[in-house]
């Protein structure tokens, strides 16, 4: 009896044994497993952490260039902006809507022409010589006076004597003192129909007058003279004869000559280039030089 129950003892401890080591193998195996499925988690995650940085360099990469050419779009737009800016500043100065710079840097060529009958304008074309028109030192029976004076802008009163005229271009030159600047002129091929134009003079004795017009039509042509003259809506009256026409750079493209009758609005000036044919034909014929070149 007593061996029977020892041999009982015996099997139930083996039993026992045997059951503590597989479940130590299961245990281990869980383990192992569970070892194992956190290690491929972790390799999953390391490779997601990678993809997500990989990504994110990317994005940053695209912000970075997307900014970058934002910013050369707006230093583009920029750009066009002050180009723009520039472009309006110059058609404004173009437009002419101020001469008051040029009229100010301009009226010290110009001057009035007296004579004992008659007050027109003139303007300095070279060194002490000023170009008017032949009629604003004729008298009313067409005599060319021999008593002229010169009124500059300075209000001097200079002694003129008269070098020569030419009278189917109702032009005369005139030498008084030097020491005044001498004002340009424009080519009259240059000379456009709608540009701002400006006339200087002395119109019914307000002595250095302006007003502003543009050019009507151009090569106008008159009968009974050799000239070719601007059409110009700028206000001439008795006194500007002889005065500047000039455009918005200061150079002079006609000469004021005459209006029509009975209308307003409708002036006309010598062109700048028979201005220069009819000085040096004057001066090539009595003084044997070239005062325009």
């Amino acid at each position: 009896m007593k061996r029977h129950h020892k041999i009982i003892l015996g099997g139930f401890s083996t039993l026992i044994i045997v059951s503590i080591i597989v479940i130590a193998i299961l245990l281990n195996g869980i383990i192992i497993k569970q070892n194992i499925e956190n290690a491929a988690l972790s390799q999953q995650v390391s490779e997601l952490q990678s993809s997500t940085n990989g990504k994110i360099n990317e994005l940053a990469t695209s912000l970075i260039e997307t900014k970058q050419s934002l910013n050369n779009q707006l230093e583009g737009i920029n750009q066009n902006l002050n180009s723009t800016n520039t472009k309006l500043s110059e058609l404004k100065v173009q437009s002419g809507s101020d001469f008051s710079g040029i009229i100010k840097e301009d009226l010290g060529s110009i001057v009035i022409i007296r004579t004992l009958t008659e007050q027109g304008s003139g303007f300095f074309i070279a060194n002490g010589y000023v170009v008017t028109n032949e009629h604003v030192i004729a008298s009313p029976n067409g005599n060319v006076s021999e008593v002229i004076q010169v009124v500059t802008s300075d209000n001097r009163v200079h002694t003129g004597t008269l070098i020569g005229y030419i009278k189917d271009l109702d032009i005369a030159l005139i030498k008084t003192d030097g020491g005044y600047s001498s004002l340009k002129l424009q080519n009259s091929s240059a000379v456009n129909v709608g540009e701002k134009v400006v006339a200087i003079g002395t119109p019914e004795g307000l002595s250095f007058s302006a007003t502003d017009g543009i050019v009507s039509a151009i090569g106008r042509t008159i009968p009974g003279t050799v000239g070719t003259y601007i059409q110009t809506n700028a206000q001439l009256n008795p006194g500007n004869s002889g005065g500047p026409l000039i455009d918005e750079n200061g150079e002079v493209v006609g000469m004021n000559n005459f209006k029509l009758n009975n209308s307003e609005g409708i002036g006309f000036a010598l062109e700048s280039d028979k201005i220069k044919l009819g000085v040096n034909t004057i001066s090539q014929e009595l003084m044997n030089e070239t005062l325009i070149s």
